[in-house]
């Protein structure tokens, strides 16, 4: 998705196809049948699953809930990260990574809980691994990049 706008709205169960969960971060999380047509999707089911692997990688390894926002963030991007940031599901325990492909932006914005884990110095790591993909015009591998990088600067491998 290269543009758009984030809404959320309360998710009725009854009302979700077969195979749809609703997952504890919020995502609607759905399977197809094999042979069964998968809907226009602006990044192919390998990024997904890398993305998603990333994401739940992050969230088990450090309790930051790692949530990704693609599109417009407009004049003020800080600001509208800011403004996206109450309505995730869990915002205290939260890192929002906001993505305009359009504007060429990245902010990251994370919960009061979680602020002693994911500092300024911990987003602006996430940051520039992210732009160092996105320079190629590889924004699955930019946002994958900043996960990883802030889950292990959160969490580090001991050796």
């Amino acid at each position: 998705m290269a543009s758009g706008e984030l809404t959320f709205a309360p998710v009725d169960d009854s009302t979700l196809p077969v195979g749809s969960v609703v997952t504890a971060s919020g995502r609607i999380s759905g399977v197809v049948q094999p042979g069964n047509p998968v809907c226009d999707l602006p990044f192919d089911p390998v990024d997904l699953a890398r993305l998603d692997d990333a994401l739940t990688h992050g969230t088990r390894s450090t309790g930051v809930r790692f949530t990704v926002y693609l599109g417009a963030l407009g004049a003020s991007p800080a600001d509208r990260a800011r403004e996206l940031f109450p309505a995730l599901p869990d915002p205290a325990n939260s890192a929002l990574i906001a993505v305009s492909p359009a504007e060429r932006t990245i902010e990251i914005v994370s919960g009061a809980a979680v602020e002693s884990k994911l500092d300024d110095r911990v987003a602006q790591l996430g940051v520039s691994a992210a732009i160092a993909s996105f320079k190629d015009g590889q924004l699955i591998d930019g946002i994958t990049s900043a996960v990883r990088v802030m889950t292990a600067a959160i969490h580090p491998v001991s050796a």
